[in-house]
This record gives C-alpha cells, sequence and structure tokens, in this order.
C-alpha cells in the first residue's frame, strides 16, 4: 500500500516538530495524501487471505499509484493464482465521490462499483474496494475530526475520525484512523459497526519504509474482528514507471496488458 508524502513536506515535518504549531485534520490528511508520488509507482504485492480456521489463499499482482490534480489514481492487478490472472481493480479518487472500476476475464466486461458494493469483499480477501485507498495510505475523502494526539506502538501518533454524513449510505458508522506524525503514515486504522470495533487494518511501525521523499507499508494487515478472518498484504518491491501511466487509470483501458 504506498501514497503518502509530498506537499509541504519540510513545513509539516517542522510542524511536528516539539515547539512548533499544532497539526490540524487538514494538514495531517495533506501530509498522508503528499505521500502519493506524482509520478507513477509499481508495487509488486502480494495477498495472504486466511479464514476462521487458519487456511490461506495467495494472491500476487501489482499496485499501480499516482497523484492527479492532487487526487488519487490507483490500480491493482492480479497475475496469479490462475482463476484470477487478469483481474483487476481501479479507483479515481474525485470531488464529487470516488469512481471504482471492476474487471474480471471470466465475464469480460467492466462492472463499476457503486453504493453499499464498495463495502464488499475484493477477490475473497478482508480488503474491501474502499480499503484500496487505506493501502495507499490516503484517508477518506469526507472531513475527518481530529482527536487528541497519543502514542501507539511506541510512536507519537495524531488520531483522526470520520463518521458518514446524514442521507449517506456506508457500512461502517465510524472510521478512526492513528496517523504516525513523523512519516505521516496510518498505522491503525479501525472500522466501527455501533460502538464495536468490526474490522482494523493495522501496520508495524517497523514495516514502514521510505522510497525517496516518500513513506509507505511495506506489510499491511486486514483483520475481519468478526469473522476471525484477515489478510497480509506485502509489497515485494517498489519501482517507477511512467510509460503506461494514461491507460492504466483509463476505466476504457485500465485492465488491458501486462
Amino acid at each position: 500500500m504506498k501514497k503518502t508524502i509530498s506537499v509541504g513536506l519540510l513545513a509539516l515535518a517542522t510542524a511536528w516538530g516539539p515547539q512548533a504549531i499544532a497539526a490540524t485534520a487538514d494538514s495531517i490528511t495533506a501530509c498522508m495524501r503528499a505521500n502519493v508520488p506524482k509520478s507513477l509507482t509499481v508495487r509488486q504485492v502480494q495477498l495472504d487471505a486466511s479464514d476462521a480456521e487458519g487456511h490461506t489463499r495467495t494472491l500476487h499482482g501489482r499496485f499501480y499509484a499516482t497523484r492527479e490534480d492532487d487526487r488519487l489514481r490507483a490500480m491493482i492487478r492480479i497475475s496469479s493464482p490462475s482463476d484470477l490472472a487478469g483481474a483487476s481493480y481501479l479507483l479515481r479518487e474525485r470531488d464529487s465521490g470516488d469512481e471504482m472500476y471492476m474487471y474480471m476475464p471470466a465475464l469480460q466486461k467492466v462492472r463499476r462499483i457503486t453504493g453499499g458494493a464498495v463495502d464488499g469483499s475484493l477477490w475473497g480477501t478482508d480488503l474491501s474496494y474502499a480499503d484500496i485507498k487505506q493501502i495507499g495510505n490516503v484517508f477518506d475523502g469526507r472531513q475527518p475530526t481530529l482527536e487528541p494526539d497519543t502514542t501507539l506502538d511506541g510512536r507519537a501518533v495524531h488520531v483522526l475520525s470520520v463518521t458518514p454524513g446524514d442521507g449517506e449510505s456506508a457500512k461502517f458508522s465510524r472510521v478512526q484512523a492513528w496517523v504516525d506524525a513523523q512519516h505521516c503514515v496510518a498505522l491503525r486504522v479501525d472500522f466501527y459497526e455501533g460502538q464495536t470495533v468490526r474490522k482494523r487494518l493495522s501496520v508495524d511501525p517497523k514495516d514502514v519504509r521510505q522510497d525517496g521523499a516518500y513513506w509507505y507499508a511495506s506489510q499491511l494487515r486486514v483483520q475481519d474482528l468478526s469473522q476471525k478472518t484477515q489478510t497480509i498484504l506485502k509489497v515485494l518491491d517498489v519501482q517507477a514507471d511512467d510509460s503506461l501511466a494514461g491507460r492504466l487509470f483509463n476505466p476504457g483501458t485500465f485492465y488491458v496488458g501486462n
């Protein structure tokens, strides 16, 4: 999952120094978003999805991400196992709402993901369609609330919270994120149903990596605390490649090619 620091990095880093101006929800989310490079990044990823009995299925693929007009563009394409090879998912962030598209080779058609389906399982893993933003460390597009700072696993963190707006359809009643104050990477995200945490995304601080000026989580754990299942996403390699950027994020061509 990779996307997180670049806009006003020096100013933001200074803002979190011992004598600095207090961070705001806007400055924190801007720092997270700035970790998404404007040039295309390609990550080799592995997803290990385990059921309640401990049986694990492994998927391999590539995760592509970039920033366009300060909006996230992300696509993931599966290469194995064979029954999912070529399956692709595209996320395009917009002011008016995110666009999500899925391509399944067996159907040979692109389907747009809307409504309650955005919280559906992605290829049988614990990741949902909406979680792709968390893989890239971009917090939900709605305006978050800043809660008191704290520590998590020995790291100073900012705490952000989001609740659905009036009339907005959402599976979860609240989303809460603990964001590393130094690197602007979310170390934990809890998804609530009522007062109960139903799903949790977590990152061990030792798995936060640097690629040039950007920081990302090299391993992310997603747990369904009700079903007792989990998926671990590992970033195996990071590359830069702008040669295919245009078609990778086009709803009509994102699923074509390697």
